[in-house]
């Protein structure tokens, strides 16, 4: 079981409660205070900045990433992600990966499936859902708006063999569809298909 969570998980979730019961958010530009602050006591973090695939200049969200650690001593990556209303993502369920390249222009540039390890297979359909970047859905509501957390260990932010800052850097990639997280093994587009938003990952602060 994963414990010892610092003082930084609980102001985020705090913070993604107030956005849960707020008004809906229509501005690409709205602060984001509550969670920099959040963040400032980990021990290891990251940000990225989310864009639209189809409109590269269009910012559509925002996600926080921190590193904690636990009983097991391995370590815990808590992630954060949230989309605006209205950037043209559609509602519904969204497949969410960390992808093996800090690129998003275009979003295709952002390389496969982030999977480091000795026996690397990156191709999102064809090792799926067994790389150490595979997420779960995020579901978005009727205005396109969503906030998603989740937790993996098969990550980390601090240096390491798993770490999401290696040489050529990562990034997150929101698709247009669906996880099945391929059940009937490699099928084309089970992973979630074309690229709606991506977000280069880097060290925060």
């Amino acid at each position: 079981m994963l414990t010892n969570r610092p003082k930084t998980t609980a102001l985020l979730l705090a913070a993604f409660a107030l956005l849960s019961f707020g008004a809906a958010v229509t501005s690409a530009q709205d602060p984001e205070e509550d969670f920099a602050a959040a963040m400032a006591d980990a021990p290891a973090a990251g940000r990225a900045v989310l864009y639209s695939c189809d409109i590269p200049t269009n910012r559509v969200g925002f996600g926080y990433l921190q590193e904690r650690p636990s009983e097991e001593g391995v370590k815990a990556v808590d992630i954060y992600l949230r989309l605006y209303a209205n950037t043209g993502i559609t509602r519904g369920k969204h497949a969410v990966h960390i992808h093996e390249t800090a690129s998003c222009n275009p979003c295709g540039t952002a390389g496969g499936h982030f999977d480091p390890g000795p026996n690397s297979n990156t191709s999102p359909d064809g090792n799926h859902p067994f790389h150490a970047g595979d997420l779960t859905n995020m579901t978005l509501d009727r205005q396109g708006r969503g906030y998603h957390m989740m937790t993996t260990t098969r990550v980390t932010l601090s240096d390491g063999p798993l770490s999401v800052f290696d040489e050529d850097g990562s990034a997150f990639i929101i698709h247009t569809n669906p996880d099945t997280y391929c059940p009937e093994g490699e099928a084309a587009g089970c992973a979630g298909g074309s690229r709606a938003a991506c977000g280069v990952i880097t060290p925060y602060p």
